[in-house]
């Protein structure tokens, strides 16, 4: 969903609740790996009040079985 980088000191001054900004906006496609491989694209979205992935976008199943190979 997202990374960012932080300062050893800052990772152990981390408590629960604490949050931490990733270099990516909310609503930013998401992409879905297979064992490192790319497969799909996506969005997060609410279903219940759980998140879940909303699949937009696989990728052809010959592009799939190439990038598993």
């Amino acid at each position: 969903m997202g990374q960012t980088e932080m300062q050893m000191g800052e990772l152990l001054k981390l408590t629960p609740g604490s949050i931490l900004e990733l270099n990516r906006s909310a609503d930013a496609p998401v992409e879905l790996l297979v064992n490192g491989k790319h497969i799909a694209r996506g969005e997060v979205v609410v279903v219940d009040g759980n998140f879940a992935f909303r699949i937009t976008e696989i990728d052809s199943r010959a592009a799939r079985i190439r990038s598993l190979g």
